[in-house]
């Protein structure tokens, strides 16, 4: 269950930096994004995470969870590292180049306490 990565401190391993372009799909990175080593999601991958708030292509990135992409349409939820704050507008503007295509929820850190 994604929640209980909720406020905790991760280490995100970046297999598609900042400006790289998606193997099938024809569009660029605007963020770093990866996965949780050692971890496995419902589609049996790793579990994948955007990280927000770093404007420079990353190898690997340490950073709280400050949120999850419940994809309602979709077997597979992301989570949201930074150590920064965002509003729900900010997290949905700068995930809207992925998220877009999906049924999406955002679920906040603050939204479980």
């Amino acid at each position: 269950m994604l929640e209980n990565y909720l406020g905790k401190e991760v280490i995100v391993k970046v297999d598609r930096p900042l400006g790289s372009k998606h193997p099938t799909y024809d569009y660029i990175y605007p963020l770093n994004y990866g996965y949780i080593p050692g971890t496995k999601a419902t589609d049996g991958e790793e579990i994948d995470a955007y990280i927000l708030g770093e404007d420079h292509s990353l190898d690997e990135y340490k950073g709280i969870v400050i949120g999850i992409v419940h994809r309602k349409n979709d077997i597979e939820d992301k989570l949201i590292v930074s150590n920064k704050s965002f509003s729900l507008e900010e997290i949905q503007q700068a995930l809207h180049f992925q998220e877009q295509y999906f049924n999406t929820e955002i679920i906040l850190k603050s939204d479980s306490l």
